[in-house]
């Protein structure tokens, strides 16, 4: 069913779908897919330092996160297998989601059990990890642990949006979007905050041990989810090729998609160490070493990124590549990992299929780029308290309005109208932070302009999540719904890494000879940016036209998800047979 042919529902009854059992259900899968985040990195790190651990090893566990990038590459996996028994009683997407979620149970409770011995080995004040049997590396098991609890994690968020795509129709996706960020943004709180309490009570391996149990949320999510209709994908061809040398392509095919697992990571995810552990593993330890060195060189280092994103998908894309005259049974496979779900996409929607990829690359863009915000604020002049209630708690509470009115809004007006809506509050809430300039360090203000951000980004992000949904087919919703997920986020990490440079470079301008552009912001307030520029010795209204230059520069590239928007309304849109699922009974 497509957007124009389903239904629209009525104020009450796009309300009421919140309370749906599907509804529900995401809510706590997306509370599943949450919790393993923060716990394999952000709280880790707080655990790893406090039993003295170097921050330079504690810098490599966050490559962990990588997976979380790099999943698209193994989700054809998740569209083809079958989970052997589990299938037979859940269905494929509940059955890989079990399988999953285990992984990460299991994975939570080894570093819970490993605990005790870590701190054990790096205990005595010495930095880094000193090991009580040089045989045993400890810190080296644990990030064993860390990688593969991140792969199940990321497995999993594969198969929960899968069975989220095929369980409801297009006009239910925002309503099943909003439920699962919920879930999702809550688990982040809980394994943000809860093991740092437990861990000051009863130590670390009794708050990992918890958050092992508290997984048990998605595991009853499973329980409780209906079975999603699904289209088995077509069979692997007979062998036609000898044993030994399907053997030798599988192995060859695999190292290939690993290699460029490695190049495609460390640039959506701005690391160096993926290449420069393959190089100083090669013995090439100079060019390993330039590599590093160059890659956070800014604004350069970000094409090195993009360049590396490109090498790795030429090397995906030539390991699944089919051998011409070879039909073997790995050649059929890789070819249908990433070629036939592309050539899916474009055969329906053809001539559209690029300016859809466009969009979904350019419409979170003028949210991705303000990740100097914490440091605006601290410069106009409010004080870190002031600033943690205004974001760490309304903003929290703003960002949950926001999504819950995006879901709304795709089921009451639909999803091509939620986009466009998404794609004009984006860029006016970055202009809206402009007014903080003027009026200082004014908590009122700060706490409207956080409701105006948080709200936008929720409906634009909601509304984006459906679309992409909406954009899938039946026998390869995990393999395209990943494709989509690492495709719209990346542009937006990249700009990112200029942002400091474009703030600077207007401040510079403004402080030597640019009077004319200082006069614009005479009137702000005098607490405006009072404490850095008597720090600096450059006037206050230099720094306001280097942060105004950013917020419009933000705002201009968030026309650009407008434009396309619109573009893509005007054009027609899939036949009702190309809709990606049919309504699943509840």
């Amino acid at each position: 069913m497509t957007e124009e042919a389903a239904p629209k529902r009525s104020t009450w009854g796009s309300i009421v779908a919140f309370f749906d059992r599907r509804a529900l259900v995401m809510l706590a899968l997306g509370f599943a897919a949450g919790l393993p985040n923060l716990l394999l990195f952000d709280t880790l790190s707080v655990w790893l330092r406090q039993a003295k651990v170097s921050l330079d090893i504690i810098g490599l566990f966050s490559l962990v996160t990588i997976t979380y990038a790099v999943k698209f590459l193994w989700a054809p996996v998740v569209d083809r297998v079958r989970v052997p028994v589990l299938h037979q009683l859940f269905g494929k997407r509940r059955a890989w989601m079990l399988l999953a979620q285990s992984g990460v149970v299991l994975g939570i409770w080894l570093i819970a059990a490993n605990a005790p011995a870590v701190s054990a080995a790096v205990a005595g004040g010495v930095e880094g990890a000193v090991q009580p049997d040089p045989n045993v590396n400890l810190l080296g098991i644990l990030a064993a642990i860390a990688t593969m609890t991140a792969i199940f994690g990321a497995t999993q968020d594969i198969a929960i949006d899968a069975w989220r795509i095929e369980v409801a129709a297009v006009e239910r996706q925002g309503v099943m979007a909003a439920a699962y960020q919920w879930g999702y943004r809550l688990a982040v709180v809980v394994s943000g905050a809860a093991p740092l309490f437990l861990a000051s009570r009863i130590g670390w391996t009794g708050a990992y041990s918890a958050m092992a149990i508290v997984m048990g949320i998605g595991i009853i999510g499973v329980l409780l989810a209906p079975r999603e209709r699904s289209v088995e994908p077509k069979p692997f061809p007979p062998a036609t090729t000898p044993a030994w040398m399907e053997a030798a392509e599988w192995i060859g095919r695999i190292l290939l998609m690993l290699l460029g697992a490695c190049f495609i990571g460390a640039g959506l995810s701005g690391k160096p160490e993926p290449i420069t552990f393959l190089l100083s593993g090669a013995g090439l330890h100079e060019i390993a070493a330039s590599i590093g060195a160059i890659w956070t060189v800014k604004p350069w280092g970000v094409m090195w990124q993009v360049l590396s994103v490109g090498v790795g998908l030429t090397i995906v894309a030539f390991a699944t590549y089919p051998l011409r005259g070879l039909n073997s049974r790995p050649s059929a496979y890789f070819a249908g990992t990433l070629k036939e779900p592309l050539e899916d996409f474009f055969k329906r929607y053809k001539s559209t299929g690029m300016l859809i990829l466009g969009m979904i690359c350019v419409y979170r863009i003028a949210d991705f780029v303000l990740n100097l915000m914490s440091a605006f604020y601290v410069d106009v002049g409010f004080s870190l308290d002031e600033i943690a209630a205004a974001r760490k708690l309304f903003g929290v509470l703003m960002s949950m309005l926001g999504i819950g009115l995006g879901g709304w809004m795709v089921a009451r007006f639909g999803l091509m109208r939620s986009l466009i809506v998404g794609a004009i509050l984006q860029p006016l809430s970055n202009v809206a932070f402009g007014a903080l300039i003027f009026t200082g360090p004014w908590v009122p203000g700060l706490w409207a302009c956080i409701a105006i951000d948080n709200i936008s980004a929720g409906i634009a992000g909601t509304a984006l999540i459906a679309y992409m949904s909406s954009l899938t087919s039946l026998g390869f919703t995990a393999t395209q719904y990943a494709l989509f997920s690492s495709l719209y986020a990346l542009p937006g990490k990249l700009l990112a890494a200029v942002s400091g440079r474009i703030v600077e470079g207007g401040i510079a301008t403004a402080a030597s000879g640019g009077g004319w552009l200082r006069s614009w912001f005479a009137d702000i307030s005098p607490a405006s940016f009072a404490a850095l520029s008597a720090e600096r010795g450059i006037p206050a209204e230099a720094f306001a036209a280097g942060y105004m230059t950013f917020f419009i520069y933000s705002g201009v590239i968030g026309i650009a998800a407008f434009v396309f928007a619109v573009a893509v309304m005007r054009k027609t849109p899939p036949k009702a047979d190309d809709a990606p699922a049919a309504e699943a009974p509840a």
